[in-house]
């Protein structure tokens, strides 16, 4: 990442969560809030008003959701990463938000810091993924045969060297960790991961780690 701070758009239709989240966000080292936006709708516009880094996107919003805002911004040319908030109240959701292209969530009461902590990782390429809650909402995703036996024919097209990167990733690994364990350096750990998605057609580290639960590696 360069000096310049983390454009954040912050997205959610209670207008004293925008407000404290753009009050509280500007005040972290490295971050800078530069829009806001009141509903799903609106977020093509202010992406394109305000050219941000991070989107922090809420999932329930009156016209369009989290869930259909974040694949809709995904589809685009370079896209923001998307990170999620939620209050954890319906755990499906969050992994349909995953699946439609976020790089993360946070649940709506996380301490500041680690808010901050996550855009900047979510900026930075690493998507946020905490391995407990991540894991539980995993187990919750019905593994139903079909999606069981696509997620393992396509990984069945990886070498190796790749399918070591694929499992670290679904650990939640970053990427120095990755290169630490399979005596790598940073930059081949990254060229991999590329490559990688690439070949699965996937948007991000996120859903290769929601593939790997499917095929049951992880």
């Amino acid at each position: 990442m360069s000096d310049e701070p983390v454009r954040v758009l912050v997205v959610d239709d209670d207008a004293l969560v925008r407000a404290g989240l753009a009050m509280m966000l500007d005040g972290a080292q490295g971050i800078r809030v530069v829009g806001e936006a009141a509903d799903g709708d609106q977020v093509p516009a202010a992406v394109d008003a305000h050219a941000p880094d991070v989107v922090l996107m809420d999932l329930r919003m009156p016209r369009v959701n989290g869930i259909l805002a974040t694949r809709r911004l995904r589809e685009r040319h370079n896209p923001p990463e998307v990170l999620v908030l939620t209050t954890f109240d319906t755990d499906e959701n969050v992994v349909r938000a995953l699946r439609a292209g976020a790089s993360g969530f946070l649940l709506k009461d996380s301490p500041p810091a680690e808010i901050s902590a996550a855009i900047r990782r979510v900026a930075a390429g690493e998507p946020m993924l905490s391995p407990s809650i991540t894991r539980r909402l995993m187990d919750r995703v019905a593994a139903e045969a079909s999606s069981y036996e696509r997620a393992r024919a396509a990984l069945a097209g990886l070498t190796t060297r790749e399918r070591d990167v694929v499992l670290a990733v679904a650990q939640g690994r970053t990427n120095a960790e990755i290169g630490a364990e399979l005596s790598m350096s940073v930059a081949t750990v990254k060229a991999h991961v590329s490559r990688i998605l690439t070949k699965l057609r996937l948007d991000n580290r996120t859903q290769l780690a929601l593939l790997t639960h499917d095929a049951g590696l992880f």
